[in-house]
């Protein structure tokens, strides 16, 4: 009989986990317990000189349980099911996306080291990479999209003489405004700083897209990196962050997760597991509705510009890109409306049905104003350079209707115009 390859849908009902080993229960118990107790002071010594990287594993030997802060039954289900989503080797959960972005970064950036990081990102990721890396003497290069390779080497050679970057860390799409960024290109120019004794590893943060439409492991990134909390977590109830790789580089992000104290406790891994079980579900019948949503914004007289990835030039190099490397173009819409911050913020205020809220990815549709919230810390003049307009509005599209958003989104414009008016008269 042909036996095919189960996929990961599938697998996130049942990886990692035997119910017979656990009274028959369907779903995975929580181990609400801070230690585990071993059978032997043996076995406690081989599991403390895993642990520690004292040894390697004999053949067929397992790393078991010593203390929730190095692992836990709900953290290690998790972490292979999600490993599955990118077909990587393993998986690392933490206690938020900042947790996972800091730790994975501090895994092998240095002090004395260079960070060649593209832009925009996250705020929170933006302010680490500006304000808090440099206190470690971590100089920083950043690149933005359509960019050629051979300008970015160039520019981190001159900036930087003598010093070659430890990391690249690309968020594509990126926030707010769904930025493409070449993944296989930025690739090349790691495996170009990479030497025999030192390689530069590519992070790409997949959060926008989640790991059910782009798979960075397949294009030539050594790891992925996640805010959990958006489409993974998906509830707006669980605040946690994730990474995947190779065996050997999420070993060492893992070292440091235990020292830094950082991992993800029992209740929200076993939150994520539910929420993993409906994550291709939910991300296309969002994708779905965003499709929708978008088309009605392209054509309104009040919005200047969408930044929405099914509106990328028919030919254009983006485009190619993102024909290569997404498979879907997600539920993520951002829109600079006709004005100004007065304008923006009379729209977000008259929105009903969406949650005047960041954070993106879940289940109920958001909306919120990145100059002045998520993105509030980056500089004024990136801002500028970015397309971080006063006038830009984001929106993360959840699973209600579509034409019932687009009724609350047409009620918001009609606000906005009649405000105008009155101003003309």
């Amino acid at each position: 009989m042909k036996k095919r390859k189960l996929q990961p849908e599938s697998l996130m009902m049942s990886l990692g986990y035997n119910a017979h080993e656990h009274q028959g229960a369907a779903k995975c118990p929580i181990y609400q317990t801070s230690t585990f107790v071993f059978n032997s002071c043996e076995e406690g010594k081989d599991f403390f000189e895993l642990a520690y990287g004292l040894r390697d594993k004999k053949e067929g030997e397992e790393m078991g349980m010593i203390y929730s802060r190095l692992d836990h039954p709900n953290m290690n289900i998790l972490e292979k099911r999600l490993a599955a989503w990118d077909e990587a080797d393993a998986g690392a959960f933490f206690s938020s996306g900042m947790a996972a972005i800091s730790t994975s970064i501090l895994t092998f950036v240095k002090p004395g080291d260079v960070l060649l990081f593209s832009s925009p990102v996250y705020g929170g990721t933006d302010h680490f990479i500006h304000h808090v890396l440099p206190q470690f003497n971590i100089g920083v290069v950043g690149f933005v999209k359509g960019e050629k390779e051979e300008t970015i080497i160039e520019r981190v050679e001159k900036s930087y003489p003598g010093r070659r970057p430890s990391m690249i860390y690309v968020e594509t799409p990126g926030n707010p405004t769904n930025s493409i960024i070449d993944i296989e290109m930025t690739s090349r120019i790691a495996k170009y700083f990479s030497t025999k004794d030192s390689k530069c590893v590519l992070a790409v943060d997949n959060t926008f897209l989640g790991p059910v439409f782009q798979h960075p492991l397949q294009f030539g990134a050594d790891l992925v990196i996640y805010s959990a909390t958006k489409f993974i977590g998906g509830h707006s109830d669980v605040v946690a962050g994730a990474c995947t790789g190779s065996d050997q580089l999420i070993s060492q992000i893992k070292g440091m997760r235990t020292f830094f104290g950082s991992q993800l406790d029992p209740n929200s891994s076993w939150l994520l597991q539910r929420s993993l079980e409906t994550v291709k579900v939910r991300m296309e019948a969002q994708a779905k509705s965003a499709q929708i949503i978008a088309k009605y914004l392209k054509n309104h007289p009040l919005v200047e510009k969408i930044h929405y990835l099914g509106y990328l030039e028919n030919d254009s190099e983006l485009k190619e890109i993102f024909d290569r490397q997404c498979l879907s173009t997600g539920s993520m819409i951002a829109f600079e409306i006709t004005g100004g911050e007065k304008e923006a913020f009379l729209f977000l205020n008259n929105l009903k049905l969406f949650k005047l809220a960041v954070s993106l990815g879940s289940t109920e549709s958001l909306a919120e104003h990145p100059a002045t919230m998520t993105h509030v810390d980056v500089s004024p003049e990136d801002r500028v350079k970015l397309g971080i307009s006063p006038s830009l509005v984001r929106l993360s599209i959840g699973l209600e209707n579509p034409q019932d958003l687009i009724d609350q989104i047409e009620n918001a414009f009609e606000v906005v115009k009649k405000a105008n008016s009155s101003a003309v008269c």
